[in-house]
């Protein structure tokens, strides 16, 4: 019975997964005001009134995609962030763990940057974005107290520069303003990294 029950809620969630995803596609190419639920459910490949079962409504859907999406990008950054290595390196892993999405998911931030930004009630509930932030901001102190990082310089205007500029270059792919082959992408984690880590490096 309990193996019976674990195979119910395996196939529960992997059609949660597999709705979420296909939102992700539908909002990425018809813009989320444009799309309708039936759209997602005929791209899921499940029933229209299914959709309700797991996600009471479309707001809801694009709010567990950011959330989902936020959620595993700070594991990822408090993993670089605990990993002892020296303050540069650290934020050349965080600038790959953001552009690097790009490369994996395209349709996932062109939704994060056209949709989740227009949207208040995501705003709101949006202290996920802070955190990232503040692990930069920690990250640069850190590498000041222990001397490889400039200590003149404020470590929050740092991090907000370093921020800034990851989400101008996905803004950038996202709207066809920079080109984004492999070899870009490479580029743009290597010189957002060489201008930001180079001017706080010590002298």
């Amino acid at each position: 019975m309990l193996a019976g029950m674990a195979t119910a809620r395996t196939g529960s969630d992997a059609r949660r997964d597999r709705i979420r995803e296909a939102a992700v596609r539908v909002f990425a190419r018809k813009g989320f005001h444009s799309a309708r639920v039936g759209d997602i459910a005929a791209e899921a490949g499940v029933a229209h009134g299914l959709m309700y079962h797991y996600f009471e409504s479309k707001d809801a859907l694009l709010e567990s995609v950011f959330r989902d999406t936020w959620t595993a990008m700070l594991e990822l950054m408090r993993e670089v962030e605990e990993s002892g290595e020296p303050a540069a390196e650290q934020l050349r892993k965080v600038a790959a763990v953001v552009l690097r999405t790009w490369r994996r998911d395209p349709d996932l931030v062109r939704v994060l940057v056209r949709e989740v930004t227009r949207t208040p009630q995501i705003q709101q509930q949006a202290a996920e974005v802070g955190q990232a932030f503040e692990a930069i901001e920690r990250i640069v102190r850190s590498g000041q107290e222990r001397g490889e990082l400039r200590s003149d310089l404020d470590a929050r205007l740092a991090a907000l520069v370093l921020y800034g500029a990851l989400e101008e270059i996905l803004t950038g792919w996202v709207i066809g303003q920079l080109p984004d082959g492999d070899e870009d992408i490479a580029r743009a984690e290597h010189d957002v990294v060489e201008v930001v880590v180079g001017g706080l490096g010590t002298r």
